[in-house]
């Protein structure tokens, strides 16, 4: 949503259009399917055995049910469950990947099946439908045929790219979905199609205000003129599921922005969902052996996320998981949601006045160091990726302002994904696999996150993903970028049959488009640069047990303690202190500007008194090659002198030299009664 001060405001009074009242539609979480909080809601796969026991008890009902019909309708109600088994199975493994258990689910094949049936003419208008994608398709695929029988296929493949965009656009919203989520999907087409794909256009033509207008009067239940006291008679921004208007609460006179849905686009949606899963059935045995995958299983992941976007009641409901996920950081601003004005057709949120992050001369002009703008970007990304598991999948320069104050402001949360602990732990795993270098592991981290179908032989990918990581790690932070990157585990992809899940092709998608943000406000900019430096600021003081761990995997190699990681994790750390303490708006709310250790010393010290193995290894890495590393601690201690009150760290200890003692006592009797 840019940041316009539009003048072109008509009183909504002065509009003649009929108003319809219709009963109120407002967000209200107590009347919506309970649900936790996305922050902390990941259900563990652990949870799928309480659904699959409940789905147990179920099905026996059910068969006893059928066994008291007569045997024509119990064939026809076994072949329906049956159907309904086999989409059912689809999803749970889409949950048992991402490591949750969905108990409310807006998308299904059988939803999206009765939706489309239960309507009048459905018969002819899915024929028609029908006929008019597998023509279009059909021809296109038809001219791609002949351009490899005539050997021109390489040649014609940047016209062939824009003709495939341009019959993407024609199809209507659902393809032009479709082809966003194909431009981050190297394991389903090719990357020249794909760049060609990334320039995929959201914006169309806006349907008419008055259309609009009586959209919002219906959801909300009120005559617009009784809700605003000006509404801007243009729209600010027009896409293919909804458009924005600038308004003013009649209230409390604060600036709000009106998003509202197209009329119409829930039955279309529907009827493309219900034929792209029709189509996808004829090409499960292909995907099965490119990808290790159905192809309805792709269909149902695109799904799940469009029909979450028709539902701005979700996307309510995510604005406020952001806000309470950045609540105290300084540095990130999330747009207010008005509960009582939302609907699943209309959202009304803050207003944001900001800076377009394309433009960085209009961000010197405002006084802010761009570096440090930057910084608290790549932050604010790397903090929604790896802490919170809700990040925003959609972050074009659009959706991202720089405020006066120094701040990054996000808006449009309709698409966001979500990441379960689990699928963070084996990230964060990934990371330190490639840190040691240990690519057998990381192989298997691809196989535990969806990238590779479970029993699939990972050896002939090691190397391959070795090479990847050895020519980019060996450019250094210089050289380094996503997109060189991605662009070498695209070809990884098309060798091999990997699929990317949907939540991670969000991921890649959110990561390139940053990184492109990024380069657009300073050319040089080096992404490694400032996201090394969160991750070991993040490694060092999260007291999070699962980070605990992987400091010490990666602190110790094939039994070695790597001091000169430790150093460089405490220099990166403090850089990265110092890179967001340039930044106006934490100095207005007067933040720290110093690395905090001393939980994690404290944490260092009770487990070098209580766990021997890591007693040992510390002992041997201060007296390895026969020699005191008198040195090394030294080095270490020069680093973290300035950022650690040692007094007030030695009383800290010796307060809880009782705990530690208490500890102490319990794993020695645990260890002696294990010996008997």
């Amino acid at each position: 949503m840019e940041s316009i001060h539009c003048n072109s405001f008509v009183k909504p009074n002065l509009l003649n259009r009929s108003f319809r009242r219709k009963r109120l539609s407002v967000l209200d979480r107590r009347d919506a399917p309970s649900r936790q909080r996305r922050t902390f809601s990941a259900v563990r796969t652990s949870n799928l055995s309480v659904t699959a026991a409940a789905s147990t008890d179920i099905s026996s009902t059910r068969n006893a049910s059928i066994g008291n019909r007569n045997p024509k309708d119990a064939a026809i109600m076994t072949t329906g469950m049956e159907r309904v088994g086999k989409s059912s199975a689809a999803l749970e493994q889409l949950d048992i990947e991402r490591g949750v258990c969905i108990p409310f689910r807006k998308y299904s094949p059988e939803t999206v099946r009765s939706k489309v049936l239960e309507s009048r003419g459905s018969v002819v208008s899915l024929a028609s439908r029908g006929v008019e994608i597998v023509w279009n398709l059909g021809l296109y695929w038809s001219t791609l045929v002949y351009d490899f029988l005539v050997g021109r296929d390489e040649e014609v493949v940047p016209f062939r790219a824009r003709q495939l965009r341009n019959l993407l656009c024609n199809l209507g919203p659902s393809f032009i979905k479709a082809g966003q989520v194909l431009a981050n999907r190297p394991d389903i087409i090719r990357e020249d199609y794909m760049n060609e794909l990334c320039i995929l256009q959201d914006d169309v033509p806006p349907f008419p205000n008055e259309v609009a207008f009586k959209i919002i009067e219906e959801e909300l239940g009120q005559p617009l003129e009784s809700l605003f006291s000006k509404i801007s008679s243009e729209t600010i921004a027009a896409a293919s599921l909804g458009q924005v208007y600038r308004a003013t609460l009649r209230a409390t006179g604060e600036d709000v922005a009106i998003k509202v849905q197209r009329p119409q686009i829930e039955p279309i949606i529907y009827r493309d969902l219900f034929l792209f899963r029709t189509l996808a059935s004829f090409l499960n045995g292909f995907s099965l052996q490119k990808l290790g995958c159905n192809a309805e299983l792709i269909v149902d992941e695109f799904g799940e996320k469009l029909l979450e976007e028709l539902d701005y009641t979700l996307e309510a409901r995510n604005i406020e998981d952001f806000l309470e996920n950045f609540k105290d950081d300084p540095t990130v601003k999330i747009p207010g949601v008005y509960k009582n004005l939302c609907g699943p057709r209309v959202l009304v949120m803050e207003w944001i006045d900001g800076i377009r992050c394309t433009d960085p001369q209009a961000i010197k002009d405002a006084g802010l160091d761009l570096n440090g703008f930057l910084t608290v970007g790549v932050s604010a990304a790397l903090r929604q990726l790896l802490e919170f598991g809700l990040f925003h999948g959609d972050p074009h320069p659009g959706n991202i302002f720089a405020m006066q104050d120094g701040r990054i402001a996000y808006v449009d949360f309709g698409n966001v994904a979500v990441l379960s602990q689990q699928n963070k732990q084996i990230l964060i795993d990934a990371v330190v696999h490639a840190v040691n270098e240990d690519y057998g592991e990381m192989a298997n981290d691809f196989t535990r996150l969806g990238f590779l179908a479970k029993g699939t032989d990972v050896s002939p990918i090691v190397p391959a993903l070795e090479a990847i990581w050895q020519n980019s790690a060996g450019k250094g932070l210089a050289d380094f970028n996503f997109r060189s990157v991605t662009g070498q585990f695209n070809k990884l992809v098309y060798d091999f049959p990997i699929r990317i899940p949907e939540r991670f092709s969000l991921v890649i998608r959110s990561l390139l488009t940053q990184e492109g943000i990024c380069f657009t406000l300073k050319p040089d900019f080096k992404f490694l640069e400032v996201a090394y430096p969160y991750v070991a600021k993040r490694l060092l003081t999260d007291p999070n047990p699962a980070l605990r761990e992987r400091l010490i995997q990666v602190l110790f190699k094939d039994g070695n303690f790597q001091w000169k990681r430790l150093e460089n994790l405490i220099s990166l750390a403090k850089e990265n202190v110092g890179q967001m303490s340039s930044n106006p708006a934490l100095r207005v709310k007067r933040v720290e500007s110093k690395l905090d250790l001393t939980d994690t010393i404290k944490d260092g010290a009770r487990l070098f008194l209580l766990d021997e193995g890591i007693r040992r290894k510390l002992i041997l890495a201060l007296t390895e090659d026969s020699k005191l590393h008198v040195e090394e601690l030294v080095d270490v201690y020069k680093l973290v002198e300035e950022e650690v009150d040692i007094p007030t760290l030695a009383m800290q200890v010796v307060q809880d030299l009782p705990n530690v003692f208490r500890d102490f006592v319990l794993s020695w009797s645990n260890s002696v009664l294990s010996d008997r």
